[in-house]
């Protein structure tokens, strides 16, 4: 989509900066602290998406951003300059919600330029730049139509076209994608990047789906309790986590944890477990059962068919539980005593305090 000049952000932002920036950020509601010291940069261009369970900050970090929501202290960059008290229509931003927020008696085309429409733009301009986002997003043969007529697919592209056509400088997307089904979010993921790609702007993504996480950002942040527990690529947190919260948020199944002491007999010392160790983790899919019988004893318990893999259930001796994932169109049956093999390099270790110890 062609650049304009109404934002002035959008165009004249210097690359060398962070498109956003977080310095000591908190946030409070009476006496409740929801954000609690946050920084962070975002570099320009950047997909960004915020991760963790529910009530850790997530989407009020993107609500401040987008001037919802106050600092309590702190500030809020974006660009060159600190937004805090900079009103929403101001900062750059554009927001795709959850809901849409469609209305019902506007077309789609009505809906993508209404904001436009609000600041006066002229009549010929929001024209145009409806037509490029309706191309961009393929909705040109559904310009005229009402949401009512729309597939939930359709009217979450309605919601991101009316926020490409103010050309902004920051995409926030909160959790756009949960009200889809299973399908339809594997396709609007696919959407999402390809926008990303062809666009080039920067987007911050919140997401309780860590799967939609590790596909589209370049970095994540994942937070908890209204802290930062750990930025970096999504193969940085899944190879190298810096806390036990981590290493078990990230990757679906969740990793395997156990207390070393736990471990049946022997295992420990295979591991070569490191000075302060004193829980191990075992990603699922880097365990596998071993038809020779040598590694851990375990006892099959449950098995669940997923079609090429299967999630199986086990129990190892000393009763600690443990997942694994089996690759393959049949597997033992429940009460089979077996014994599980490791990658040793995928193993984690986590001193007393759920800080990863790195060997070596």
């Amino acid at each position: 989509m062609r650049p304009t000049m109404d934002t002035q952000q959008a165009t004249t932002s210097d690359p060398r900066l962070p498109a956003l920036e977080f310095q000591n950020v908190a946030k409070s509601f009476g006496a409740v602290n929801v954000i609690r010291g946050v920084d962070l940069q975002v570099r320009e261009g950047e997909f960004v998406v915020f991760v963790g369970p529910s009530g850790c900050g997530k989407s009020t970090l993107l609500r401040m951003i987008s001037g919802l929501e106050d600092v309590t202290s702190g500030t809020v960059s974006i660009g060159e300059r600190v937004v805090n008290d900079v009103p929403p229509a101001r900062r750059g931003v554009a927001m795709v919600f959850q809901s849409y927020a469609l209305y019902p008696h506007l077309t789609v085309a009505q809906n993508m330029g209404f904001g436009l429409k609000v600041r006066k733009m002229p009549a010929r301009e929001i024209e145009s730049r409806v037509a490029d986002a309706s191309a961009t997003l393929k909705l040109d043969a559904l310009l005229d139509r009402f949401p009512r007529e729309l597939s939930g697919g359709q009217r979450q592209r309605v919601a991101i076209g009316r926020a490409i056509v103010g050309n902004p400088r920051i995409f926030l997307f909160d959790e756009p994608l949960s009200n889809l089904d299973a399908e339809l979010r594997v396709h609007m993921r696919a959407e999402i990047a390809q926008l990303h790609e062809r666009l080039g702007n920067t987007m911050i993504y919140v997401t309780h789906d860590q799967i939609e996480a590790m596909t589209l950002a370049d970095r994540i942040v994942v937070l908890r309790d209204g802290q930062i527990e750990q930025v970096g690529s999504p193969q940085e947190l899944y190879l190298r986590p810096d806390n036990l919260f981590v290493a078990q948020f990230i990757g679906s199944p969740r990793m395997n944890v156990f207390d070393i002491d736990k471990l049946p007999p022997g295992v420990a010392a295979q591991l070569g477990v490191p000075e302060g160790a004193v829980k191990v983790g075992m990603r699922p899919e880097d365990l596998s059962i071993d038809p020779g019988g040598r590694g851990m004893p375990a006892v099959l318990r449950m098995s669940e068919y997923t079609g090429g893999n299967s999630l199986i259930h086990l129990e190892l001796d000393g009763g600690a539980p443990c997942l694994i994932v089996h690759h393959g169109q049949t597997s033992p049956p429940e009460g089979t005593a077996v014994h599980l093999t490791l990658d040793k390099g995928a193993v984690h270790f986590f001193d007393a305090n759920d800080t990863s110890i790195r060997k070596g």
